[in-house]
């Protein structure tokens, strides 16, 4: 299921969620950033709970979109998703951890705790 995530002016590309193959993308799918869902269990005083949390593993622009601000569009998207969720962030994918992070840093309070990246 696809569902529009983001406004835009009139001649940009729409941001769409496809829950389905857990994407957000430009409408044509060329443009995306690829994620999981993983569940994992974080101690606390009563033993224990299971979370789950966005494992964000790849963004990718073509060549012919690049430029246009779409992988930091698409970052955003996935972003706001999580943080509407309750969903911490894992930065598996390069470009968000080394890129879009730095220059969004108002999104770090979503990071999962721990190392920052995925260990699976």
């Amino acid at each position: 299921m696809a569902t529009a995530v983001s406004t835009t002016a009139p001649n940009d590309p729409k941001i769409i969620h496809n829950s389905t193959n857990h994407r957000f993308q430009t409408e044509d799918g060329e443009a995306y950033l690829q994620y999981r869902l993983l569940h994992t269990t974080i101690s606390d005083e009563d033993g224990g709970k299971t979370v789950t949390v966005m494992d964000i593993v790849h963004t990718f622009v073509p060549p012919s979109k690049r430029g246009l601000g779409l992988a930091g569009r698409l970052c955003a998207a996935a972003f706001e998703h999580a943080q509407s969720r309750g969903l911490s962030v894992v930065p598996t994918c390069s470009y968000v951890s080394d890129t879009y992070l730095p220059r969004n840093p108002s999104w770090n309070s979503l990071l999962q705790k721990g190392d920052g990246k995925s260990n699976m």
